[in-house]
C-alpha cells in the first residue's frame, strides 16, 4: 500500500511535485510570519506609538523565536518519530510520541512563560530595550503580554508538524491561518480604535495564538493515522530522548538566530549612542526599529525560500531511496534556480523600492533620519540577498538527502561564526554602518562554502553506484 501510494514520487514530472508539494508548505509559513509583520505595520502606523513602538517589537521578536525554537524541536521530532513509526509498522510507538510530545510542549510553554515573567526586566536589556527609556517602556509592556500567549503560542507551533505527519496538511494550514487572520482582524481595532497601544498588538496576537492552539486540540481528539490514548500521554524517557535528538537540528537553526539577533541589537544599541544623530534621545530609537523592519521584509523572502525547499524534502528522500539520483540532481538544480530567482527579485526590490518598503512601516510619521537610514540599512543589509536563498536552499536540500551534519555545520558557521563574529567586530571599525555590514559579509562567506558543497553534491549524485547516506 505505502508504495503504491508514494510511487508517483519517483515518477511525476518533477516540476509538477515541487508546485504540489512547495505551495502548500511556503503559505503556511509566509502565515506564521504574518503575526509579528503586521503587528509592526500596524504600530508603525499609529502616530502614538511610531518608531518607538517599532523599536520594541524588534526587541520582544527574537525572545518568540527562543519560544518557536523549543515549539519545533518537538513539533518536528514527533513528526519524524511517527513517520519513521508508521513506515516500520510500530503505531503503538507513534501514539506513545504524540502524547508524549504535547506533554512536553505543555511543560515547556508553561516554564518559559513563568522564567519570561520572572525575569522579563534583564531580558529585554540583554536584547537591546535599553536603547532609550521609551522604547524599554513599551518592550515591558508588549513582551508581558507577548508572554501571556506563550503556552498557546509553542502549543500550536508544535502541533502543526504533528498534524501534517497525521495525513492532514490542509488542517495544519487552515489552522495556522485561522490565528493569522485573526490577529489581522483585531489589530487595527485594538490599536486605532481602542488605542491600546503595544497591549493591543500583543493581545490580537495572542487571540490569534488562542485559536491556533484550540484547533489543535480539537485535531489531536480526532487524529485519523495516529490516536494517543490516555496512557500513551505519560512521559516515557526513550520516546522523549527519541523525539527531542530528531527535533534537534530544527532547535540549532532557530535558535542560532537569536543568538545573531542578540548580537546585532546590541550593536545597534551600543553604536547607535556613538553616532552624532542616533546618539540623541528623540532619535536613539530609530536603528533598532529599522532593522526590525528590514529583517521583517527578510522573513518574508526567507518564509517563501524555506518553503520551496522543504516542499521538496519528501520527493528528495523517496528518490534517493528508490536510487533515482538522476531526478534528485534534476531536482536539485530545479531548486537551486528557482531560489536564486526569488534572491534576485528581492533584490530589485530592496535596491530599487527601498522607500515604498519603509512608508509600509509608518515613515510618514517619522523623521527624515529615519527614512535615510531605512533607505541605506535595506540597500546594504540585503545587497547579497541572493547568496542567501542559495544558502537557504542549500541547507535544507543537504538535511533532505540525509546529511544533517553538514546542514547544521553550515547553518551554524552562517548564524554563529559568522553572523555574531562580524556584528560584533565589523562596528569597532566602521561604527553603525558595520551592524549593516556585518550580514552581507556572512552571506557572501557563507555563499563560498555552499558551492563547495554543492559542487560535491552533484558529483555524488553524478555517480552511479554511490552508496546512499
Amino acid at each position: 500500500m505505502e508504495k503504491r501510494t508514494n510511487q508517483f514520487l519517483g515518477e511525476e514530472r518533477i516540476g509538477g511535485l515541487m508546485r504540489k508539494y512547495a505551495i502548500p508548505c511556503i503559505i503556511s509559513l509566509l502565515v506564521g510570519a504574518l503575526y509579528n509583520i503586521v503587528d509592526q505595520i500596524f504600530i508603525a502606523n499609529a502616530s502614538y506609538l511610531g518608531s518607538y513602538g517599532n523599536a520594541a517589537n524588534t526587541v520582544v521578536f527574537p525572545l518568540t523565536v527562543i519560544a518557536l525554537a523549543v515549539a519545533v524541536m518537538i513539533g518536528d521530532g514527533c513528526c519524524a518519530f511517527v513517520s519513521l513509526s508508521l513506515g516500520m509498522k510500530r503505531p503503538e510507538n507513534a501514539r506513545k510520541s504524540v502524547g508524549n510530545s504535547v506533554v512536553m510542549v505543555i511543560v515547556c510553554g508553561l516554564a518559559l512563560c513563568a522564567v519570561y515573567l520572572i525575569f522579563s526586566g534583564p531580558i529585554i536589556s540583554m536584547f537591546g530595550g535599553t536603547v532609550n527609556e521609551e522604547t524599554f517602556r513599551y518592550s515591558k509592556e508588549y513582551f508581558f503580554y507577548i508572554t501571556l500567549g506563550i503556552p498557546f503560542y509553542m502549543f500550536g507551533q508544535a502541533l502543526n508538524p504533528i498534524i501534517r505527519a497525521d495525513g492532514s496538511p490542509r488542517f495544519a494550514m487552515a489552522s495556522t491561518l485561522a490565528g493569522a487572520v485573526i490577529n489581522i482582524i483585531l489589530d487595527p481595532v485594538f490599536i486605532f480604535i481602542f488605542r491600546w497601544g503595544m497591549m493591543g498588538a500583543a493581545v490580537a496576537t495572542v487571540l490569534g495564538q488562542l485559536a491556533t492552539a484550540a484547533l489543535a486540540v480539537w485535531y489531536i481528539v480526532h487524529m485519523k493515522l495516529v490516536k494517543p490514548a490516555k496512557p500513551d500521554f505519560r512521559l516515557n524517557g526513550g520516546v522523549c530522548r527519541k523525539t527531542l535528538v530528531l527535533g534537534a537540528t530544527s532547535f540549532l537553526s532557530q535558535i542560532s538566530l537569536v543568538a545573531s539577533m542578540a548580537a546585532v541589537n546590541n550593536m545597534i544599541r551600543k553604536y547607535g549612542a556613538l553616532d552624532p544623530i542616533f546618539g540623541q534621545e528623540q532619535f536613539a530609537q530609530i536603528p533598532m526599529a529599522v532593522v526590525g523592519i528590514v529583517m521583517k521584509f527578510f522573513q518574508i523572502v526567507i518564509s517563501i525560500v524555506v518553503g520551496m525547499a522543504a516542499g521538496c524534502i519528501p520527493i528528495v528522500g523517496f528518490n534517493m531511496g528508490a536510487g533515482k539520483k538522476n531526478r534528485v540532481r534534476a531536482l536539485f538544480t530545479r531548486l537551486l534556480t528557482a531560489e536564486a530567482a526569488v534572491g534576485a527579485g528581492a533584490f530589485f526590490i530592496v535596491e530599487l523600492l527601498p522607500r515604498q518598503l519603509i512608508y509600509i512601516f509608518g515613515a510618514a510619521n517619522e523623521s527624515a533620519y529615519y527614512t535615510d537610514f531605512a533607505v541605506r540599512a535595506f540597500r546594504v543589509y540585503l545587497c547579497m540577498v541572493i547568496f542567501a536563498c542559495v544558502n537557504k536552499a542549500c541547507f535544507i536540500f543537504l538535511q533532505a538527502m540525509g546529511k544533517a551534519a553538514a546542514s547544521t555545520a553550515l547553518s551554524m558557521v552562517r548564524e554563529i561564526v559568522f553572523g555574531v563574529g562580524f556584528a560584533l567586530l565589523l562596528p569597532v571599525f566602521f561604527g553603525l554602518d558595520g551592524v549593516l555590514y556585518s550580514m552581507p559579509l556572512s552571506d557572501a562567506l557563507t555563499f563560498v562554502i555552499a558551492v563547495w558543497l554543492i559542487a560535491g553534491t552533484y558529483r555524488e549524485l553524478k555517480r552511479e553506484n554511490a552508496p546512499l547516506p
